[in-house]
């Protein structure tokens, strides 16, 4: 399951700090399989129930990357939105994520520099209330001058 609020484009000429989106998505099995096989990080925390029993986290998790991932789905998608490129992404895992976990991405606009079309974004990732991962991205804004 995946709900995108909006999606589309907001230009830098139409942000303001403050503006939020989000979307959530509950983590499959699947979700982890696929993603352990395009990323080739097959680590048995993700994949085998017995080797991730006798982990710190008791259990499976998802690769924290696949929840960075629904970070960069809400910059890409909704704010700013499509034509928007990455410049740089902190990241710091808080706690994990496991199948079956609806995760909710919040992104939020911090600061805004028009004439370079760079805006700074908080980014955050939660289970329920608990926040399993947050952070900063910087990023360039499509501009509806250069349409």
């Amino acid at each position: 399951m995946l709900d995108n609020m909006q999606t589309g484009t907001i230009v830098i000429e139409d942000l303001e700090v403050g503006m939020t989106r989000s979307l959530m998505k509950i983590v499959t099995d699947q979700d982890i399989e696929m993603f352990a096989e395009v990323s080739t990080d097959r680590n048995p925390v993700h994949l085998d129930d017995a080797y991730a029993q006798d982990t710190i986290f008791e259990g499976r998790i998802a690769h924290g990357m696949l929840t960075a991932g629904l970070i960069s789905a809400v910059i890409g998608e909704q704010l700013p939105g499509h034509g928007t490129v990455y410049l740089g992404q902190t990241l710091k895992f808080m706690a994990p994520v496991r199948p079956g976990d609806a995760v909710e991405a919040i992104v939020e606009v911090l600061s805004i520099d028009y004439s370079r079309r760079r805006v700074q974004l908080r980014t955050e990732a939660r289970v329920g209330e608990t926040v399993v991962l947050k952070g900063e991205a910087t990023v360039l804004a499509p501009s509806a001058k250069f349409d």
